[in-house]
Protein backbone atom coordinates (compact mmCIF):
# COMPACT_ATOMS: atom_id res chain seq x y z
CA UNK A 1 0.00 0.00 0.00
CA UNK A 2 1.87 1.52 -4.91
CA UNK A 3 1.81 2.40 -8.28
CA UNK A 4 1.04 5.48 -10.36
CA UNK A 5 -1.84 7.44 -8.98
CA UNK A 6 -4.27 9.58 -10.87
CA UNK A 7 -6.55 10.90 -8.17
CA UNK A 8 -7.06 14.26 -7.26
CA UNK A 9 -9.57 16.01 3.96
CA UNK A 10 -11.99 18.16 3.12
CA UNK A 11 -12.59 21.21 5.30
CA UNK A 12 -15.68 23.25 5.89
CA UNK A 13 -15.26 25.94 8.54
CA UNK A 14 -16.64 29.37 9.22
CA UNK A 15 -14.40 32.41 9.33
CA UNK A 16 -16.18 35.69 9.82
CA UNK A 17 -13.25 38.07 10.14
CA UNK A 18 -10.46 36.68 7.99
CA UNK A 19 -11.63 37.94 4.60
CA UNK A 20 -9.32 38.41 1.65
CA UNK A 21 -6.21 38.81 3.77
CA UNK A 22 -6.16 35.07 4.39
CA UNK A 23 -4.16 34.26 1.26
CA UNK A 24 -1.49 36.75 2.23
CA UNK A 25 -1.33 35.70 5.85
CA UNK A 26 -1.51 31.92 5.58
CA UNK A 27 1.88 30.32 6.04
CA UNK A 28 3.82 33.53 6.49
CA UNK A 29 5.00 32.04 9.77
CA UNK A 30 7.66 29.38 9.18
CA UNK A 31 6.63 27.83 12.46
CA UNK A 32 8.58 27.43 15.65
CA UNK A 33 11.33 25.25 14.26
CA UNK A 34 13.72 25.50 17.16
CA UNK A 35 13.08 24.80 20.79
CA UNK A 36 15.45 24.16 23.66
CA UNK A 37 18.62 25.04 21.81
CA UNK A 38 18.84 23.65 18.29
CA UNK A 39 16.06 21.08 18.56
CA UNK A 40 14.00 20.76 15.36
CA UNK A 41 10.32 20.27 16.13
CA UNK A 42 7.55 19.54 13.63
CA UNK A 43 4.01 20.38 14.81
CA UNK A 44 1.10 18.40 13.37
CA UNK A 45 -2.58 17.93 14.18
CA UNK A 46 -3.98 14.38 14.51
CA UNK A 47 -7.50 15.84 15.01
CA UNK A 48 -8.63 13.11 17.44
CA UNK A 49 -7.37 10.77 20.13
CA UNK A 50 -6.22 7.44 18.66
CA UNK A 51 -8.74 4.71 19.39
CA UNK A 52 -5.77 2.41 20.05
CA UNK A 53 -2.04 2.17 19.36
CA UNK A 54 -2.31 -1.60 19.47
CA UNK A 55 -1.37 -2.22 15.80
CA UNK A 56 -4.23 -4.52 14.68
CA UNK A 57 -6.86 -2.80 16.84
CA UNK A 58 -6.41 0.89 15.95
CA UNK A 59 -7.98 0.29 12.55
CA UNK A 60 -8.48 3.93 11.53
CA UNK A 61 -6.61 6.96 10.31
CA UNK A 62 -6.18 8.74 13.64
CA UNK A 63 -4.53 5.64 15.14
CA UNK A 64 -2.45 4.45 12.23
CA UNK A 65 -1.11 7.91 11.22
CA UNK A 66 1.03 8.26 14.38
CA UNK A 67 1.59 4.50 14.66
CA UNK A 68 3.20 4.45 11.21
CA UNK A 69 5.96 6.68 12.57
CA UNK A 70 6.70 4.90 15.84
CA UNK A 71 6.59 1.36 14.42
CA UNK A 72 7.68 -0.39 11.24
CA UNK A 73 6.89 -3.60 9.38
CA UNK A 74 8.93 -5.85 7.13
CA UNK A 75 8.61 -3.24 4.37
CA UNK A 76 8.01 0.49 4.41
CA UNK A 77 6.44 2.52 1.63
CA UNK A 78 9.10 4.73 0.11
CA UNK A 79 8.90 8.23 -1.30
CA UNK A 80 7.64 6.70 -4.56
CA UNK A 81 4.86 4.85 -2.68
CA UNK A 82 6.44 1.47 -3.45
CA UNK A 83 7.47 -1.04 -0.75
CA UNK A 84 11.14 -1.00 0.16
CA UNK A 85 13.20 -2.94 2.74
CA UNK A 86 12.52 -1.98 6.36
CA UNK A 87 12.71 -4.52 9.21
CA UNK A 88 13.47 -7.02 6.44
CA UNK A 89 16.73 -6.33 4.62
CA UNK A 90 15.80 -8.73 1.81
CA UNK A 91 13.38 -11.47 0.76
CA UNK A 92 12.95 -14.35 -1.64
CA UNK A 93 9.73 -15.47 -3.33
CA UNK A 94 9.12 -19.04 -4.46
CA UNK A 95 8.48 -19.85 -8.12
CA UNK A 96 4.76 -20.35 -7.45
CA UNK A 97 4.63 -16.92 -5.71
CA UNK A 98 3.15 -18.49 -2.59
CA UNK A 99 6.07 -18.60 -0.14
CA UNK A 100 8.01 -15.54 1.01
CA UNK A 101 11.21 -15.86 3.02
CA UNK A 102 12.19 -12.62 4.75
CA UNK A 103 15.65 -11.97 6.20
CA UNK A 104 15.51 -9.49 9.09
CA UNK A 105 18.19 -6.89 9.75
CA UNK A 106 20.81 -7.68 12.37
CA UNK A 107 20.47 -4.10 13.65
CA UNK A 108 16.65 -4.13 13.86
CA UNK A 109 15.88 -3.17 17.47
CA UNK A 110 13.01 -2.19 19.72
CA UNK A 111 13.13 1.08 21.63
CA UNK A 112 13.96 -0.85 24.81
CA UNK A 113 17.06 -2.28 23.12
CA UNK A 114 15.70 -5.77 22.44
CA UNK A 115 16.39 -7.21 18.99
CA UNK A 116 13.41 -7.45 16.63
CA UNK A 117 13.05 -11.15 15.87
CA UNK A 118 11.10 -13.30 13.43
CA UNK A 119 9.15 -14.61 16.43
CA UNK A 120 7.91 -11.08 17.12
CA UNK A 121 6.25 -11.14 13.69
CA UNK A 122 4.85 -14.65 14.17
CA UNK A 123 3.40 -13.61 17.53
CA UNK A 124 1.92 -10.38 16.15
CA UNK A 125 0.37 -11.87 13.01
CA UNK A 126 -1.22 -14.82 14.82
CA UNK A 127 -2.48 -12.45 17.51
CA UNK A 128 -4.09 -10.28 14.80
CA UNK A 129 -5.86 -13.38 13.47
CA UNK A 130 -6.81 -14.79 16.86
CA UNK A 131 -10.61 -14.44 17.24
CA UNK A 132 -10.04 -13.65 20.92
CA UNK A 133 -8.23 -10.45 19.91
CA UNK A 134 -11.31 -9.18 18.09
CA UNK A 135 -9.27 -7.17 15.56
CA UNK A 136 -11.34 -5.47 12.85
CA UNK A 137 -8.24 -5.65 10.67
CA UNK A 138 -7.98 -9.45 10.93
CA UNK A 139 -9.32 -9.95 7.40
CA UNK A 140 -6.05 -8.46 6.10
CA UNK A 141 -4.38 -11.60 7.43
CA UNK A 142 -6.57 -13.86 5.33
CA UNK A 143 -3.90 -13.71 2.65
CA UNK A 144 -1.84 -16.04 4.84
CA UNK A 145 -2.67 -19.71 4.40
CA UNK A 146 -4.77 -20.84 7.36
CA UNK A 147 -5.43 -17.24 8.46
CA UNK A 148 -9.11 -17.06 7.58
CA UNK A 149 -9.80 -20.50 9.03
CA UNK A 150 -8.17 -19.59 12.35
CA UNK A 151 -9.94 -16.24 12.59
CA UNK A 152 -13.34 -17.76 11.78
CA UNK A 153 -12.95 -20.53 14.35
CA UNK A 154 -12.65 -23.27 11.74
CA UNK A 155 -8.89 -23.73 12.04
CA UNK A 156 -6.07 -23.81 14.55
CA UNK A 157 -3.39 -21.26 15.36
CA UNK A 158 -0.63 -23.72 14.50
CA UNK A 159 -2.06 -24.12 11.00
CA UNK A 160 -1.45 -20.45 10.15
CA UNK A 161 1.50 -20.68 7.78
CA UNK A 162 3.90 -18.17 9.24
CA UNK A 163 6.98 -19.48 11.03
CA UNK A 164 10.33 -18.34 12.38
CA UNK A 165 13.01 -20.46 10.72
CA UNK A 166 15.47 -18.81 13.09
CA UNK A 167 15.67 -15.50 14.97
CA UNK A 168 16.19 -13.48 11.80
CA UNK A 169 14.34 -15.55 9.16
CA UNK A 170 10.56 -15.38 8.70
CA UNK A 171 8.75 -17.72 6.31
CA UNK A 172 5.14 -17.11 5.27
CA UNK A 173 2.98 -19.06 2.82
CA UNK A 174 0.01 -17.37 1.16
CA UNK A 175 -3.37 -18.88 0.41
CA UNK A 176 -3.08 -17.62 -3.17
CA UNK A 177 -0.53 -15.54 -5.12
CA UNK A 178 -0.85 -11.83 -4.32
CA UNK A 179 1.31 -9.42 -6.31
CA UNK A 180 0.73 -6.68 -3.74
CA UNK A 181 1.77 -8.68 -0.64
CA UNK A 182 4.95 -6.63 -0.12
CA UNK A 183 2.76 -3.52 0.08
CA UNK A 184 0.34 -5.23 2.47
CA UNK A 185 3.06 -6.06 5.01
CA UNK A 186 3.87 -2.34 5.29
CA UNK A 187 0.39 -1.86 6.79
CA UNK A 188 0.22 -1.29 10.58
CA UNK A 189 -1.89 -4.44 11.04
CA UNK A 190 1.23 -6.37 10.03
CA UNK A 191 3.61 -4.59 12.39
CA UNK A 192 5.56 -6.81 14.80
CA UNK A 193 4.92 -6.77 18.53
CA UNK A 194 7.61 -7.35 21.14
CA UNK A 195 6.35 -10.66 22.48
CA UNK A 196 8.26 -10.43 25.77
CA UNK A 197 6.86 -6.95 26.49
CA UNK A 198 3.29 -7.85 25.49
CA UNK A 199 3.17 -10.93 27.67
CA UNK A 200 4.58 -9.05 30.65
CA UNK A 201 2.16 -6.11 30.19
CA UNK A 202 -0.93 -6.77 28.03
CA UNK A 203 -1.70 -3.01 28.09
CA UNK A 204 1.77 -1.94 26.90
CA UNK A 205 0.29 0.17 24.08
CA UNK A 206 -1.91 2.40 26.25
CA UNK A 207 0.69 4.83 27.64
CA UNK A 208 3.88 6.44 26.37
CA UNK A 209 5.95 5.14 29.28
CA UNK A 210 5.10 1.52 28.47
CA UNK A 211 4.97 1.76 24.67
CA UNK A 212 7.73 -0.16 22.90
CA UNK A 213 8.13 0.55 19.19
CA UNK A 214 10.65 0.02 16.42
CA UNK A 215 10.07 2.92 14.02
CA UNK A 216 11.88 6.17 13.14
CA UNK A 217 10.43 7.90 16.21
CA UNK A 218 9.85 6.99 19.85
CA UNK A 219 6.67 7.89 21.73
CA UNK A 220 7.68 9.89 24.81
CA UNK A 221 4.47 11.62 25.91
CA UNK A 222 0.78 10.90 25.45
CA UNK A 223 -1.66 13.29 27.08
CA UNK A 224 -4.89 11.53 26.27
CA UNK A 225 -7.39 13.58 24.27
CA UNK A 226 -4.85 16.41 24.16
CA UNK A 227 -1.52 15.66 22.47
CA UNK A 228 1.27 13.21 21.71
CA UNK A 229 5.02 13.75 21.47
CA UNK A 230 7.55 11.56 19.72
CA UNK A 231 11.31 12.02 19.40
CA UNK A 232 13.93 10.62 17.05
CA UNK A 233 14.50 6.95 17.87
CA UNK A 234 18.20 6.37 18.52
CA UNK A 235 17.77 2.58 18.26
CA UNK A 236 16.23 2.78 14.75
CA UNK A 237 18.30 0.97 12.10
CA UNK A 238 18.18 3.94 9.70
CA UNK A 239 18.37 6.78 12.21
CA UNK A 240 20.85 8.67 10.00
CA UNK A 241 17.98 9.38 7.57
CA UNK A 242 15.73 10.92 10.25
CA UNK A 243 16.22 14.72 10.33
CA UNK A 244 13.61 15.78 12.90
CA UNK A 245 14.39 15.79 16.61
CA UNK A 246 10.78 15.86 17.74
CA UNK A 247 7.22 15.69 16.44
CA UNK A 248 4.23 16.94 18.41
CA UNK A 249 0.69 15.97 17.51
CA UNK A 250 -2.21 18.12 18.67
CA UNK A 251 -5.71 16.65 18.89
CA UNK A 252 -7.84 19.52 17.62
CA UNK A 253 -10.96 18.41 15.79
CA UNK A 254 -12.25 21.94 15.11
CA UNK A 255 -10.76 23.03 11.80
CA UNK A 256 -11.32 26.69 12.55
CA UNK A 257 -8.91 26.29 15.47
CA UNK A 258 -6.62 24.14 13.32
CA UNK A 259 -6.31 26.93 10.75
CA UNK A 260 -5.77 29.62 13.39
CA UNK A 261 -3.00 27.52 14.97
CA UNK A 262 -1.31 27.34 11.57
CA UNK A 263 -1.61 31.12 11.21
CA UNK A 264 0.08 31.65 14.57
CA UNK A 265 2.86 29.12 13.90
CA UNK A 266 1.61 26.61 16.46
CA UNK A 267 1.07 24.08 13.65
CA UNK A 268 3.21 23.48 10.58
CA UNK A 269 0.37 22.05 8.49
CA UNK A 270 -3.38 22.65 8.39
CA UNK A 271 -6.46 21.88 6.35
CA UNK A 272 -7.73 24.33 3.73
CA UNK A 273 -11.07 25.74 4.93
CA UNK A 274 -13.82 25.53 2.30
CA UNK A 275 -14.85 29.16 2.86
CA UNK A 276 -11.30 30.27 2.09
CA UNK A 277 -10.50 27.79 -0.67
CA UNK A 278 -10.92 30.34 -3.47
CA UNK A 279 -8.38 32.65 -1.84
CA UNK A 280 -6.00 29.92 -0.69
CA UNK A 281 -6.06 27.29 -3.43
CA UNK A 282 -3.11 27.77 -5.74
CA UNK A 283 -1.17 29.72 -3.12
CA UNK A 284 2.46 28.88 -2.42
CA UNK A 285 1.65 27.23 0.92
CA UNK A 286 -1.09 24.92 -0.37
CA UNK A 287 -0.02 21.40 -1.24
CA UNK A 288 -2.19 18.73 -2.83
CA UNK A 289 -1.43 15.01 -2.69
CA UNK A 290 -3.24 12.11 -4.32
CA UNK A 291 -5.40 10.02 -1.99
CA UNK A 292 -7.16 6.77 -2.70
CA UNK A 293 -10.51 6.43 -0.96
CA UNK A 294 -13.86 8.10 -0.77
CA UNK A 295 -16.48 9.83 1.37
CA UNK A 296 -19.84 8.08 1.27
CA UNK A 297 -23.05 7.20 3.12
CA UNK A 298 -24.13 3.79 4.40
CA UNK A 299 -27.66 2.41 4.59
CA UNK A 300 -28.56 -0.14 7.24
CA UNK A 301 -30.50 -2.70 5.18
CA UNK A 302 -31.76 -4.31 8.39
CA UNK A 303 -33.75 -1.17 9.29
CA UNK A 304 -36.85 0.22 7.61
CA UNK A 305 -37.19 1.60 5.01
CA UNK A 306 -33.78 0.62 3.69
CA UNK A 307 -34.50 -3.08 3.49
CA UNK A 308 -36.00 -2.10 0.13
CA UNK A 309 -33.49 -1.82 -2.72
CA UNK A 310 -35.60 0.61 -4.77
CA UNK A 311 -35.89 3.02 -1.83
CA UNK A 312 -32.13 2.91 -1.35
CA UNK A 313 -31.61 3.56 -5.05
CA UNK A 314 -34.12 6.43 -4.93
CA UNK A 315 -32.06 8.16 -2.22
CA UNK A 316 -28.88 7.56 -4.22
CA UNK A 317 -30.32 8.92 -7.48
CA UNK A 318 -31.61 12.05 -5.73
CA UNK A 319 -28.17 13.22 -4.62
CA UNK A 320 -25.94 15.22 -6.96
CA UNK A 321 -22.31 14.57 -6.05
CA UNK A 322 -20.96 17.42 -8.17
CA UNK A 323 -23.13 19.94 -6.36
CA UNK A 324 -21.54 18.84 -3.10
CA UNK A 325 -17.95 19.12 -4.34
CA UNK A 326 -18.62 22.43 -6.14
CA UNK A 327 -20.59 24.22 -3.44
CA UNK A 328 -19.97 22.48 -0.11
CA UNK A 329 -16.50 20.93 0.13
CA UNK A 330 -14.83 23.09 -2.56
CA UNK A 331 -11.39 21.46 -2.39
CA UNK A 332 -11.20 20.12 -5.94
CA UNK A 333 -12.38 16.62 -5.02
CA UNK A 334 -13.76 14.39 -7.77
CA UNK A 335 -17.47 13.49 -7.53
CA UNK A 336 -17.80 9.73 -6.95
CA UNK A 337 -20.16 7.76 -9.16
CA UNK A 338 -18.82 4.35 -8.12
CA UNK A 339 -17.02 2.83 -5.13
CA UNK A 340 -13.41 2.17 -6.22
CA UNK A 341 -11.41 5.36 -6.59
CA UNK A 342 -9.12 6.21 -9.52
CA UNK A 343 -5.47 5.22 -9.35
CA UNK A 344 -5.37 1.47 -9.96
CA UNK A 345 -3.88 0.47 -13.35
CA UNK A 346 -5.21 -2.64 -15.07
CA UNK A 347 -3.19 -5.12 -17.20
CA UNK A 348 -4.52 -3.36 -20.33
CA UNK A 349 -3.09 -0.03 -19.15
CA UNK A 350 -6.45 1.55 -18.36
CA UNK A 351 -7.29 2.79 -14.90
CA UNK A 352 -9.80 0.57 -13.08
CA UNK A 353 -12.15 3.52 -12.61
CA UNK A 354 -11.87 4.57 -16.23
CA UNK A 355 -12.65 1.03 -17.38
CA UNK A 356 -15.52 0.61 -14.92
CA UNK A 357 -17.08 3.97 -15.75
CA UNK A 358 -19.89 5.67 -13.88
CA UNK A 359 -22.17 3.28 -11.99
CA UNK A 360 -24.38 5.89 -10.33
CA UNK A 361 -26.00 8.82 -12.13
CA UNK A 362 -27.99 11.58 -10.40
CA UNK A 363 -31.50 11.51 -11.87
CA UNK A 364 -34.29 13.31 -10.04
CA UNK A 365 -37.07 11.90 -12.22
CA UNK A 366 -35.80 8.33 -11.79
CA UNK A 367 -35.40 8.89 -8.04
CA UNK A 368 -39.09 9.80 -7.71
CA UNK A 369 -40.16 6.73 -9.70
CA UNK A 370 -37.96 4.42 -7.64
CA UNK A 371 -39.31 5.81 -4.37
CA UNK A 372 -42.88 5.33 -5.53
CA UNK A 373 -42.21 1.73 -6.61
CA UNK A 374 -40.32 0.92 -3.41
CA UNK A 375 -43.08 2.29 -1.19
CA UNK A 376 -45.65 0.26 -3.14
CA UNK A 377 -43.60 -2.90 -2.66
CA UNK A 378 -43.51 -2.29 1.11
CA UNK A 379 -47.15 -1.13 1.24
CA UNK A 380 -46.09 2.20 2.71
CA UNK A 381 -48.62 5.03 2.66
CA UNK A 382 -45.97 7.13 4.33
CA UNK A 383 -42.23 6.53 4.44
CA UNK A 384 -40.98 5.56 7.93
CA UNK A 385 -38.99 8.32 9.65
CA UNK A 386 -35.40 8.59 8.45
CA UNK A 387 -32.44 9.80 10.53
CA UNK A 388 -29.06 10.58 9.03
CA UNK A 389 -26.28 10.32 11.63
CA UNK A 390 -22.85 11.88 11.28
CA UNK A 391 -19.82 12.29 13.52
CA UNK A 392 -19.41 15.68 15.17
CA UNK A 393 -17.43 17.92 12.85
CA UNK A 394 -18.53 21.04 11.01
CA UNK A 395 -17.60 19.58 7.62
CA UNK A 396 -19.70 16.45 8.17
CA UNK A 397 -22.60 18.59 9.32
CA UNK A 398 -22.41 20.78 6.23
CA UNK A 399 -22.49 17.81 3.85
CA UNK A 400 -25.31 16.15 5.82
CA UNK A 401 -27.34 19.36 5.62
CA UNK A 402 -26.81 19.48 1.85
CA UNK A 403 -28.01 15.87 1.53
CA UNK A 404 -30.96 16.61 3.81
CA UNK A 405 -32.02 19.56 1.65
CA UNK A 406 -31.62 17.60 -1.56
CA UNK A 407 -33.75 14.70 -0.35
CA UNK A 408 -36.42 17.17 0.72
CA UNK A 409 -36.46 19.05 -2.57
CA UNK A 410 -36.33 15.97 -4.83
CA UNK A 411 -38.27 13.34 -2.88
CA UNK A 412 -40.20 15.41 -0.37
CA UNK A 413 -38.63 13.48 2.50
CA UNK A 414 -37.97 15.17 5.84
CA UNK A 415 -34.71 13.61 7.01
CA UNK A 416 -33.74 14.20 10.62
CA UNK A 417 -30.06 14.85 11.39
CA UNK A 418 -28.25 13.48 14.43
CA UNK A 419 -24.61 13.68 15.46
CA UNK A 420 -22.28 12.19 18.06
CA UNK A 421 -18.61 12.21 19.00
CA UNK A 422 -16.35 10.27 16.67
CA UNK A 423 -15.24 7.38 18.91
CA UNK A 424 -18.82 6.67 20.00
CA UNK A 425 -20.07 7.11 16.44
CA UNK A 426 -17.58 4.53 15.18
CA UNK A 427 -18.62 1.89 17.70
CA UNK A 428 -22.32 2.50 17.12
CA UNK A 429 -21.88 2.23 13.35
CA UNK A 430 -19.97 -1.03 13.74
CA UNK A 431 -22.85 -2.30 15.86
CA UNK A 432 -25.39 -1.46 13.09
CA UNK A 433 -27.14 1.03 15.36
CA UNK A 434 -27.63 3.66 12.64
CA UNK A 435 -30.29 3.74 9.96
CA UNK A 436 -28.42 6.00 7.51
CA UNK A 437 -24.94 7.34 8.29
CA UNK A 438 -21.87 9.19 7.07
CA UNK A 439 -18.74 7.19 6.36
CA UNK A 440 -15.38 7.08 4.64
CA UNK A 441 -13.09 4.45 3.22
CA UNK A 442 -9.32 4.40 2.76
CA UNK A 443 -7.89 1.25 1.17
CA UNK A 444 -5.24 -0.67 3.09
CA UNK A 445 -3.14 -1.64 0.08
CA UNK A 446 -2.80 -0.69 -3.57
CA UNK A 447 -5.34 -2.88 -5.31
CA UNK A 448 -9.11 -2.53 -6.01
CA UNK A 449 -9.77 -5.68 -4.00
CA UNK A 450 -8.90 -3.71 -0.85
CA UNK A 451 -12.06 -1.66 -1.48
CA UNK A 452 -14.29 -4.48 -2.59
CA UNK A 453 -13.47 -7.09 0.05
CA UNK A 454 -14.85 -4.73 2.69
CA UNK A 455 -18.42 -5.47 1.56
CA UNK A 456 -18.26 -9.23 1.84
CA UNK A 457 -21.02 -10.65 4.00
CA UNK A 458 -20.09 -10.20 7.66
CA UNK A 459 -16.87 -8.28 7.01
CA UNK A 460 -16.06 -5.95 9.91
CA UNK A 461 -15.86 -3.03 7.47
CA UNK A 462 -19.27 -3.69 5.87
CA UNK A 463 -21.45 -2.03 8.54
CA UNK A 464 -24.61 -2.10 6.42
CA UNK A 465 -26.09 -5.54 7.10
CA UNK A 466 -25.97 -6.12 3.34
CA UNK A 467 -24.66 -9.36 1.91
CA UNK A 468 -24.71 -11.29 -1.35
CA UNK A 469 -23.55 -14.83 -2.04
CA UNK A 470 -22.82 -13.85 -5.64
CA UNK A 471 -20.75 -10.87 -4.52
CA UNK A 472 -18.85 -13.01 -2.01
CA UNK A 473 -18.14 -15.51 -4.77
CA UNK A 474 -16.72 -12.82 -7.06
CA UNK A 475 -14.40 -11.61 -4.32
CA UNK A 476 -13.26 -15.13 -3.40
CA UNK A 477 -12.55 -15.96 -7.04
CA UNK A 478 -10.69 -12.68 -7.57
CA UNK A 479 -8.46 -13.37 -4.58
CA UNK A 480 -7.55 -16.80 -5.93
CA UNK A 481 -7.25 -15.89 -9.62
CA UNK A 482 -3.67 -15.82 -10.90
CA UNK A 483 -4.63 -14.42 -14.33
CA UNK A 484 -4.62 -10.63 -13.86
CA UNK A 485 -7.06 -9.95 -16.71
CA UNK A 486 -9.62 -12.42 -15.31
CA UNK A 487 -9.07 -11.08 -11.79
CA UNK A 488 -9.88 -7.50 -12.82
CA UNK A 489 -12.97 -8.69 -14.72
CA UNK A 490 -14.24 -10.35 -11.52
CA UNK A 491 -13.64 -7.17 -9.53
CA UNK A 492 -15.61 -5.12 -12.05
CA UNK A 493 -18.52 -7.57 -11.74
CA UNK A 494 -18.40 -7.26 -7.96
CA UNK A 495 -18.43 -3.45 -8.03
CA UNK A 496 -21.36 -3.37 -10.45
CA UNK A 497 -23.34 -5.70 -8.20
CA UNK A 498 -22.54 -3.59 -5.13
CA UNK A 499 -23.63 -0.37 -6.81
CA UNK A 500 -26.75 -1.97 -8.29
CA UNK A 501 -27.98 -3.19 -4.90
CA UNK A 502 -27.04 0.17 -3.35
CA UNK A 503 -26.17 -0.40 0.32
CA UNK A 504 -24.07 2.78 -0.04
CA UNK A 505 -24.11 6.20 -1.73
CA UNK A 506 -20.66 7.38 -2.91
CA UNK A 507 -20.19 11.16 -2.57
CA UNK A 508 -16.65 12.09 -3.61
CA UNK A 509 -13.18 10.64 -4.05
CA UNK A 510 -10.62 12.00 -1.62
CA UNK A 511 -7.59 14.09 -2.25
CA UNK A 512 -5.24 15.50 0.37
CA UNK A 513 -5.14 19.30 0.50
CA UNK A 514 -3.04 20.92 3.20
CA UNK A 515 -1.47 24.22 4.04
CA UNK A 516 2.20 23.61 4.79
CA UNK A 517 4.83 26.03 6.03
CA UNK A 518 7.49 26.81 3.45
CA UNK A 519 10.25 25.63 5.78
CA UNK A 520 8.85 22.12 5.91
CA UNK A 521 9.67 19.52 3.29
CA UNK A 522 9.91 15.77 2.95
CA UNK A 523 6.55 14.85 4.50
CA UNK A 524 5.29 11.87 2.49
CA UNK A 525 1.53 11.43 2.30
CA UNK A 526 0.90 8.13 0.58
CA UNK A 527 -2.14 7.69 -1.69
CA UNK A 528 -2.66 4.32 0.00
CA UNK A 529 -1.01 4.31 3.36
CA UNK A 530 -0.29 6.81 6.08
CA UNK A 531 1.69 9.98 6.58
CA UNK A 532 5.41 9.24 6.81
CA UNK A 533 7.81 11.57 8.62
CA UNK A 534 10.98 9.51 8.19
CA UNK A 535 12.23 11.89 5.47
CA UNK A 536 10.66 15.11 6.83
CA UNK A 537 12.77 18.21 7.44
CA UNK A 538 12.14 21.65 8.85
CA UNK A 539 14.23 24.80 8.60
Amino acid sequence: MKKKWAIGVIAVVSFALMGCTANEQAGTETGKAKEQGDETVLRLNNENEPTSLDPPIGFNNVSWQPLNNIMEGLTRLGKDNKPEPAMAKSWKVSADKLTYTFSLRDDAKWTNGDPVTAEDFVYAWKRMLDPKTGASSAFLGYMIKGGEEFNSGKGKKEDVKVTAKDKKTLVVTLAAPQDYFLSVVSNPAYFPINEKVAKADPKWFTEAKTFVGNGPFKLTEWKHDDSMTMVKNETYWDKKTVKLDKVTWAMVSDRNTDYQMFQSGDLDTAFVPAELSEQLMGGKNVRTWDQAGLYFYRFNVKMEPFQNEKIRKAFAAAIDQKEITDYVTKNSEKPAHAFVSPGFPQPDGKDFREAGGSLLTPDESEAKKLLEKGMAEEHYDKLPAVTLTYSTKPEHKKIAEAVQQKLKSVLGIDVKLANMEWNVFLEEQKGLKFQFSQSSFLPDYADPISFLEAFQTGNSMNRTGWGSETYDSYIKQAKQEADAKKRFALMHKAEKLLMNEAPIIPIYFYNQVHLQNSGVKGIVRHPVGYVDLKWAEKS
